[in-house]
């Protein structure tokens, strides 16, 4: 089997401590931890985000570029959420422990723990995981922009977007204070729900 991957090397490296990379973190509660081969150089084709989350906590809308992802729960429960371009629909999965939600390349989806102590791994098929940010594409498309294609009022952009902060990750942020309006211009977009589940909220092991 052919492989780029010097096994022999005396450099190679079959362990890592995932608790000591972290990619992200927002408070004791909310954090990413990151694991790829910049972290294990023996991976190929494979590397994981190990994600923890509190009740109502979001990691951010986004796409891996690079990669599917598989969700895997360990603890809690969270919604998956995911846009499926094909069918021109939002999809919505609860998952508790055991349960997984598939990601194909390039989907747009975000997650949102419905629980305290929510754990839960996404797992990738590339060495090294990419992303394109909801608060990146949010920040840096100029508003002139926004306001041209989609006939928004310039200001009125501005001001929605000012509090965005570039490399969200996880929101909402610690000093969000959200005032403002929102009327439904349109009938209300039905999205597509699958798996509900009741769950009801067990204790299981977290990492403080």
């Amino acid at each position: 089997m052919s492989s780029s991957i010097d096994f022999s090397s005396p450099s190679i490296q079959f362990f890592f401590d995932v608790n000591k990379s972290q990619l992200f973190k927002k408070d004791p509660q909310n954090f990413i931890n990151v694991l790829g081969a910049n972290e294990l150089n023996s991976l190929k084709g494979t590397s994981m985000l190990d994600t923890f989350l509190s009740k109502g906590n979001i990691v951010e809308p986004h796409y891996h570029q690079n990669a599917a992802e598989l969700v895997y729960c360990i603890s809690g429960c969270a919604i998956v959420s995911i846009f499926n371009p094909y069918m021109k629909q939002l999809m919505q999965f609860t998952i508790t422990p055991g349960q997984v939600t598939n990601v194909p390349q390039g989907w747009w989806h975000y997650i949102e723990a419905q629980v305290d102590n929510t754990h839960f791994l996404a797992i990738f098929d590339a060495n090294i995981p990419e992303v394109i940010l909801g608060s990146d594409i949010l920040k840096f498309t100029p508003p002139s922009i926004m306001s041209k294609t989609y006939c928004i009022d310039e200001q009125h952009w501005k001001q929605s977007v000012a509090p965005v902060k570039p490399g969200t990750f996880i929101g909402p942020y610690n000093d969000c204070h959200p005032n403002y309006h929102y009327q439904q211009p349109y009938p209300p977009y039905a999205p597509h729900y699958a798996i509900p589940v009741n769950y009801q909220p067990k204790n299981h092991p977290f990492y403080s």
